[in-house]
């Protein structure tokens, strides 16, 4: 059998196209790096000072949200329709500003909810790209955005890992995924849940905070779908184009 060699991407519109989409993955992290220099100190700092109990319990009330959220996201599509960006960023930014108010007892019951937003936000970007967030494999490639090492990794914002690793979907497939997310996921809510629960600023930190968040899982489901979406226009490899990306996030 013969090996399909595949020839480097020429085509200029294309490659304008994968410019873009780098540009906007680098600066996904912004919004929520500039809350953290609002609020003060680094975010593992701030995680650190998380009672051990809510830290070594993150896992398991990571992968429940995910399994309520990815329920309920689906449900209400067929009851309200996708909203633009900036309205999810509004409500999700209320219900940081009702948690942070309440401290972390308020920040803990608001995080399945802000969850459940987050996925609804990324479902409606990939229905934006001309995917069916209904069927079962758009339905796991939502969820796949949530692998991202998340808006406070300190690799300058670009996560390698996120697009040269492909996460095998085998067995029972939605609760493999979500069993395997919802540990990189918990981490990243742990520093969203330590920086929301900053002395003092309180509602502030937690509107701040869930903005930032849901900006950065916006703009990285934009340019996950993106990328598909060019793929399936431009009639490239899906696996070509990853690459051309991953070159492009890898310089300085």
């Amino acid at each position: 059998m013969t090996q399909e060699i595949l020839l480097p991407v020429s085509c200029p519109e294309t490659l304008a196209a994968l410019d873009g989409l780098a540009l906007r993955y680098k600066g996904a992290a912004g919004p929520v790096m500039q809350v953290m220099g609002f609020i003060g100190g680094s975010a593992e700092a701030a995680l650190a000072r998380l009672p051990a109990p809510v830290r070594q319990s993150l896992d398991g009330a990571t992968e429940r949200a995910l399994v309520t959220a990815m329920g309920a996201a689906a449900r209400s599509r067929h009851v309200v329709a996708d909203r633009p960006d900036w309205v999810n960023r509004a409500l999700t930014t209320a219900m940081g500003a009702a948690g942070g108010f309440a401290g972390l007892a308020g920040a803990l019951a608001e995080l399945p909810f802000t969850v459940t937003m987050l996925l609804r936000a990324i479902q409606g970007i990939a229905a934006e790209h001309g995917f069916d967030p209904d069927s079962d494999e758009v339905r796991l490639e939502c969820l796949r955005v949530f692998a991202s090492a998340g808006p406070l990794a300190s690799d300058d914002g670009t996560d390698m890992g996120f697009f040269t690793a492909k996460l095998t979907i085998t067995g029972t497939g939605l609760s493999n995924l979500i069993a395997r997310v919802a540990p990189r996921l918990a981490a990243v809510l742990g520093e969203k849940l330590a920086a929301q629960a900053a002395p003092v600023l309180g509602a502030v930190a937690g509107a701040a905070v869930n903005y930032g968040f849901t900006s950065y899982y916006q703009e990285i489901a934009h340019v996950h779908f993106g990328l598909k979406q060019l793929a399936r226009t431009s009639g490239e490899d899906e696996g070509l184009l990853r690459e051309e990306l991953v070159a492009r996030l890898s310089k300085r």
